[in-house]
């Protein structure tokens, strides 16, 4: 018969299945270090790509328009989908349409008496399912010293200045609480190289309003095509 003290001793000696007991006590930290490093880089490479599209949508928009070279160039509504159109297909897989919402606004100058020096939103186009509006004013936002994160993005003296905002919501690999947020909101601006067309006919000669308007606020209508407005 095996005295308890002696049971206690080989029991303390013996090392069988250590290797087993170790890695069952390790493998919760391991796998949550590797769940957690996978879901930061998905994390990391989502924002950097919704970042890439605001920045590409910034500069689509500051490039658009059509007309001679020597002459300001004209924009219309089927520019403006087709720019909104082409930052979906950029961002692929990541839904965006679905899942986030893009805003684009163009930053010019203020003619209104006194708002010498300050800007207007002069018009915004929006497109996505999720209800989330600009965090810098909506279009006919007047006497603003910019745009933007510190109100930053100006025009140039007499230009046009295109804003983009992009709203995304993450959809995490594992689980929420391992990224860092579930909301991602990028922008950028770009000024417009070429002159644009900003001419408006919203008023007639005579001041009173124009029944049927062609280019209101400067964007040229388009038969059959419908504005993504906000």
């Amino acid at each position: 018969m095996i005295r308890l003290p002696d049971l206690c001793r080989r029991l303390g000696k013996d090392e069988s299945g250590l290797a087993l007991l170790e890695f069952a006590f390790s493998l919760p930290i391991f796998l949550t270090m590797a769940l957690t490093g996978a879901e930061l880089t998905n994390y990391i490479t989502t924002r950097m790509r919704v970042s890439q599209v605001a920045l590409q949508l910034a500069d689509n928009a500051a490039r658009i328009g059509s007309g001679a070279p020597i002459a300001s160039k004209t924009i219309t509504e089927a520019d403006i989908n087709d720019l909104l159109t082409g930052a979906g297909l950029q961002a692929s897989e990541l839904d965006l349409y679905r899942k986030g919402r893009v805003i684009i606004s163009s930053l010019e100058p203020d003619t209104a008496a006194g708002h010498t020096g300050k800007f207007m939103i002069r018009w915004q186009r929006c497109r996505g399912s999720a209800a989330h509006p600009s965090g810098y004013g909506v279009a006919g936002a007047n006497n603003l010293t910019g745009i933007g994160p510190g109100n930053k993005a100006v025009p140039p003296p007499n230009g046009v200045a295109m804003f983009a905002e992009v709203f995304y919501t993450y959809q995490p690999l594992i689980k929420t609480s391992l990224s860092p947020s579930t909301t991602m909101t990028e922008t950028a601006s770009m000024m417009v190289r070429d002159r644009r067309d900003t001419s408006d006919d919203t008023k007639l000669a005579n001041g009173s309003n124009n029944p049927n308007p062609q280019h209101p606020n400067g964007i040229y209508k388009v038969a059959g095509v419908t504005a993504s407005t906000c």
